[in-house]
């Protein structure tokens, strides 16, 4: 693993359900500088799959007081639409790195970015516009290590489940994370209320899962 320093001023970026059948991919950035780090620090932030879910929503409202964020929420019908026509989950991924670096930099002037590292380090890269153009980018494995990761991780997780709810309340199912056979369970029973043909609505139907929910 490259071992990099963190600069002192940089956005890290993070995403959240890129595993889950239900519920949105989101992507979120965190800007990181003198201004906020110390504050940032005293959260304690951990890496979003090590906290509890109510953690991870009430951790990310206090991201947000404390820095300037970009949050991009891709829906499952905009999902799937996406989907089909890059036929690359990391080409989306790249694309959604890219809007929330972009974002951030209306903001500040900064220079540096740090994301985990998916695929060829050239897409994030590729997506980038007139502004992000000039930023030097590090993609890494392991990136929550970083705080500015870590803190993205947790405002992407956060939206994720805050999403996933409301969909939980929109169609009076409760929606699993992960992508197990008792998420299959579930896919089922959202089939039979509402039909097949909405499972694009609240699902990534490129999933193994779609398959297995429509076997007879």
């Amino acid at each position: 693993m490259e071992i990099i320093e963190a600069p002192d001023e940089y956005i890290g970026t993070d995403e959240s359900g890129k595993g889950d059948y239900f519920g949105p991919l989101v992507i979120a950035g965190v800007y990181i500088g003198p201004g906020n780090q110390a504050h940032l620090e005293k959260l304690n932030i951990l890496e979003s799959k090590r906290i509890s879910d109510n953690r991870a929503i009430s951790l990310s409202e206090e991201i947000k007081k404390l820095s300037h964020t970009s949050v991009v929420v891709i829906g499952p019908e905009k999902y799937n639409e996406l989907h089909d026509k890059m036929k690359n989950l990391n080409k989306l991924l790249a694309w959604g790195h890219a809007r929330v670096i972009e974002n951030i930099l209306d903001l500040h002037d900064c220079r540096a970015a740090i994301s985990d590292q998916f695929g060829d380090e050239s897409l994030i890269k590729n997506s980038l516009m007139k502004k992000g153009k000039n930023i030097k980018l590090q993609q890494t494995p392991r990136a929550e290590r970083f705080l500015a990761v870590a803190a993205a991780s947790v405002l992407a997780r956060g939206a994720f489940l805050n999403y996933l709810n409301r969909l939980s309340s929109q169609y009076g199912i409760k929606f699993l994370k992960g992508a197990s056979n008792l998420v299959d369970q579930t896919g089922r029973q959202f089939a039979e209320k509402f039909g097949h043909d909405k499972l694009k609505l609240v699902a990534k139907m490129h999933f193994k899962n779609t398959k297995r929910i429509e076997a007879p």
